[in-house]
């Protein structure tokens, strides 16, 4: 498969996240509002997050992480910084674009200023106490993983106690792979081969403004009553 042939599974990030919320009902008959957490990857990911807490009645928060870019190719992840400023680095990227810490050091100075401003904006939270019996870190599309991996990774030492859960529309299937030795469950609905960007899957993938991810958090932050079911 060439670059030009990839095929949209999705219609956009609403129906990607009712996709999802079906497998993880499928999966988790358990989940419910009382016991579960969503915590969305922003900005994309709070879309995809919101359709899972409307379909769920689950509440939906941030779980705010940053991706180091490389130099002059911004959207390909070298590492990514969590919550609590520690760094994961993708060494097989690192490698095979032949970067030393020093070459990326401009990229990820921006990175974490970029993440202390929107944990601010955000009022990121954290995890409630208790811990949730079930925290789902949700993306829109995985590619590198290095964002998943620095999500996750601050989410087992900040709710150690809770099944992790890492749920995404698509991804690639040896990404996929090594994410599992991450979370507790990995629920991806596509695994397509060769990946290329996870825009290519969406017929429409706008990028998603500050503003929309603060109007969701206002409507889903405290859970939303689940449609009825006929």
């Amino acid at each position: 498969m060439t670059a030009g042939w990839f095929r949209p599974l999705f219609r956009d990030r609403e129906e990607a996240g009712k996709k999802l919320s079906a497998e993880l009902q499928r999966r988790f008959p358990r989940l419910t509002p009382q016991n579960a957490l969503l915590l969305a990857i922003p900005r994309g990911g709070v879309e995809v997050g919101a359709a899972i807490a409307a379909e769920l009645g689950i509440p939906l928060d941030v779980l705010v992480v940053r991706k180091i870019g490389a130099p002059f190719h911004p959207e390909l992840a070298v590492g990514a910084v969590g919550p609590d400023g520690r760094r994961v680095l993708n060494l097989d990227v690192l490698h095979q674009l032949g970067l030393r810490e020093e070459d990326f050091a401009e990229e990820e100075a921006r990175a974490r200023t970029e993440l202390a401003a929107r944990l601010r904006l955000y009022g990121f939270r954290g995890i409630p106490s208790p811990h949730p019996t079930y925290c789902i870190v949700v993306d829109d599309g995985i590619a590198t993983g290095a964002t998943a991996k620095s999500a996750l990774l601050w989410l087992r030492r900040a709710a150690p106690t809770s099944r992790t859960i890492l749920a995404a529309p698509v991804a690639p299937p040896e990404t996929v792979e090594e994410l599992r030795a991450y979370a507790d469950e990995v629920v991806v609905l596509a695994t397509p081969s060769p990946f290329g960007a996870v825009g290519a899957f969406y017929e429409r993938f706008p990028q998603v403004s500050d503003e929309r991810v603060l109007d969701l958090l206002r409507s889903y932050r405290d859970g939303a009553a689940p449609p009825p079911t006929s």
